[in-house]
C-alpha cells in the first residue's frame, strides 16, 4: 500500500526511528564482563526486602554507578507494550551503545553477525499492523564490527549480510569509526558500499566530549547528555562533510540523532570558516550549508521552535549549491516553503527505553513532548506533521 493509499484509508502511522534495545545475547555478554561496559547486580537501596537490581554501566565515569535496567531494555513484549500505550505503529529498532568498539576485531565480527541475525528474528516474528499485512510492527538497524584494527573486508562482509536481511533497513554507527573518526580514508569503501546498498546510517553519539569541560560541580548526567552527546554528533558529521564524502557519494543516507546536535545552528559559521580556509574550500564542491540537505534528522528536540529552526536550515540547503552559494538564498525562498521542504527530512523518535517516567502510570515525556513539539511547529500543515510523525520514515526505509 502506497503512502497516498495509506492516507486515503485514514491510516496516519506513527513511526519511531530512535528506539533502542539490548538484545538478550548482548545483555548476557555485558553481564559476563567485570569492567565497563557491563551489566551487574547490586542491592536495591529503594527496597528493604533485600532484593537486588541490575544496573548498566556504559562508561567508567558515569554518575550514580550507571542506571537501573530491566525487561524494557531487552524484552520485545515490553517494547510492544510501550508502543501500544503511546499509539506508535512501527519502530525502527537499534542496538543501544556501547555497541562493539571495546572488543577485539575477531570477537566483534562474530558478535555483530550473530546480533544482526537476532535482530532480524526479533523483527520478522513481530506482529503485523492490523489491516496492513505488508507492514511489521518492528524493523531494525544492524551493527557493523567497527573496532580499531577491524579489516575493511570484515565491515564489507557485514554490510552485505545486513543488506540481505529483509527486516534490517540500515545500520547504527558511533562516531569513532575504526578508531580515527568517520573521515578516516580507510572507511571510503564502507561509505561506497553503504551508498550502493541504500542502507540508512543512523549516526548516534556515545562518548560525548572531554569531561573536563563540565567542571567539578556535581550535575549528574545533565551536561554529558544534554550537551556532550549533541556536540559529539556535530563534530563527527562536520568532519565527514569536510572530507568530501557527500561529494563522492551524494546518495549516502545518514540520519542524525538529536536533530543534528548543533550543526543546524552553526552551519553558516561553518560555511564562513571554510570560505576563509583555502585548504578546505578547494576540497568541497558546495557551500557547507548545501550538505544539510543530504542529511536526515530525528525530531528528538523536545521543542517546536527548535524543530522549526532545523527544518528552516534544511529547507534552504538547495539554494547553496556550488562553492560560492547564494548570498541571497534566504530571500529567495519563503519561510513557509523552507519549513515544508525541511520537514521532509525530519522523523519522529522517542529514545526508548532511556529516561522512563518516575511513575508507572505516566506516559513518557520523550513521547509526549516530542509529539507536542511536532504538533506546534508554525508553518507545518497537517500533511507535514503527519509526514514527520510517520510518512517520512515509511518512505526513507522503503516501508510504503
Amino acid at each position: 500500500m502506497s503512502l497516498n493509499q495509506l492516507a486515503t484509508h485514514g491510516h496516519r502511522l506513527f513511526v519511531d526511528v530512535h528506539t533502542h534495545v539490548y538484545l538478550p545475547r548482548y545483555a548476557s555478554f555485558l553481564r559476563s564482563r567485570t569492567t565497563a561496559p557491563r551489566i551487574f547486580s547490586r542491592p536495591n537501596t529503594d527496597n528493604a526486602d533485600g532484593t537486588s537490581e541490575e544496573r548498566l554501566l556504559i562508561l567508567d565515569n558515569e554518575p550514580s554507578g550507571g542506571r537501573p535496567v530491566g525487561p524494557q531494555y531487552w524484552d520485545r513484549e515490553e517494547k510492544l507494550k510501550f508502543m501500544d500505550r503511546h499509539g506508535i505503529d512501527v519502530s525502527i529498532i537499534s542496538s543501544a551503545n556501547p555497541w562493539l568498539d571495546f572488543l577485539p576485531a575477531s570477537t566483534a565480527h562474530t558478535l555483530a553477525n550473530e546480533l544482526n541475525e537476532d535482530l532480524e528474528t526479533y523483527c520478522s516474528t513481530s506482529p503485523t499492523l492490523t489491516g496492513l499485512h505488508n507492514l511489521k510492527r518492528l524493523y531494525g538497524f544492524g551493527l557493523l564490527p567497527l573496532v580499531p584494527s577491524a579489516p575493511i573486508s570484515s565491515l564489507l562482509e557485514t554490510i552485505d549480510q545486513i543488506s540481505k536481511l529483509p527486516h534490517l533497513r540500515g545500520i547504527i554507527m558511533g562516531t569513532k569509526g575504526i578508531g580515527k573518526g568517520l573521515d578516516d580514508d580507510a572507511l571510503e569503501p564502507v561509505w561506497e558500499a553503504l551508498a550502493k546498498t541504500g542502507l540508512v546510517v543512523f549516526l548516534h553519539p556515545h562518548y560525548g566530549v572531554d569531561s573536563n569541560a563540565w567542571g567539578e560541580k556535581e550535575n549528574g548526567h545533565v551536561l554529558p547528555l544534554a550537551l556532550g552527546f549533541p556536540f559529539e554528533t556535530t563534530t563527527a558529521i562536520t568532519r565527514l562533510i569536510l572530507s568530501g564524502t557527500f561529494d563522492r557519494h551524494p546518495t549516502l543516507r545518514i540520519l542524525l540523532a538529536h536533530s543534528g546536535g548543533t550543526l543546524p545552528l552553526l552551519s553558516s559559521r561553518l560555511a564562513s570558516c571554510i570560505a576563509h580556509d583555502p585548504l578546505v574550500a578547494s576540497r568541497l564542491q558546495h557551500d557547507a550549508r548545501h550538505y544539510l540537505g543530504n542529511l536526515y534528522f530525528d525530531a528528538v528536540a523536545y521543542g517546536a521552535e527548535e524543530l522549526g529552526f532545523v527544518s528552516d536550515v534544511i529547507g534552504r540547503a538547495g539554494a547553496y549549491e556550488g562553492k560560492a552559494g547564494r548570498k541571497d538564498a534566504d530571500g529567495k525562498v519563503g519561510l513557509d516553503e523552507r519549513r515544508r521542504v525541511g520537514s521532509e527530512r525530519m522523523l519522529f523518535g522517542t529514545d526508548h527505553p532511556f529516561f522512563p517516567p518516575l511513575s508507572e502510570t505516566e506516559k513518557w515525556m520523550s513521547v509526549v513532548e516530542n509529539l507536542d513539539a511536532i504538533e506546534s511547529v508554525d508553518g507545518w500543515t497537517e500533511k507535514e506533521k503527519d509526514a514527520v510523525r510517520g510518512g517520512n520514515a515509511l518512505k526513507l526505509f522503503g516501508l510504503s
